[in-house]
């Protein structure tokens, strides 16, 4: 095991989340590290070294696997995938069934939602 759910928590639009402790160092994550919010472990693997940090938020059925990371006050939820060595940062968001892997990287305000798949090096930031 990568990471525990710790007690707290935080209710949003009637979903709880849970705060995330690192039980061991892995890719400049320290043992005892606070990181973001999630609705279960189904949220994040307990396998690579994905990480999830600040106050980025994962829930429903979406699944943060491999090298990912996700950070600031980014929301990934819905259906959403992200994988490989992807970045969601800032206040991204991503949803519905969206897939992001590779080394694709969704930054500022940058929605993905419904079917889309952003892979590769592609780079969607700003307001798009």
């Amino acid at each position: 095991m990568k990471y525990e759910l710790t007690s707290e928590s935080k209710t949003i639009d009637s979903v709880i989340l849970y705060r995330i402790r690192a039980l061991k160092d892995f890719d400049g994550v320290t043992r005892g590290d606070l990181g973001g919010w999630i609705e279960s472990e189904k949220n994040l693997s307990q396998s690579g070294s994905c990480w999830i940090s600040g106050n980025a938020r994962i829930s429903g059925n979406a699944w943060i696997s491999g090298n990912a990371k996700v950070s600031g006050n980014a929301k990934v939820y819905g259906n959403a995938w992200i994988y490989g060595n992807a970045k969601i940062s800032d206040y991204a968001k991503v949803s519905g069934n969206a897939w992001i892997y590779g080394n694709a990287w969704i930054s500022c305000n940058a929605r993905i939602s419904g079917n889309a798949k952003v892979s590769g090096n592609a780079k969607v930031y700003g307001n798009a």
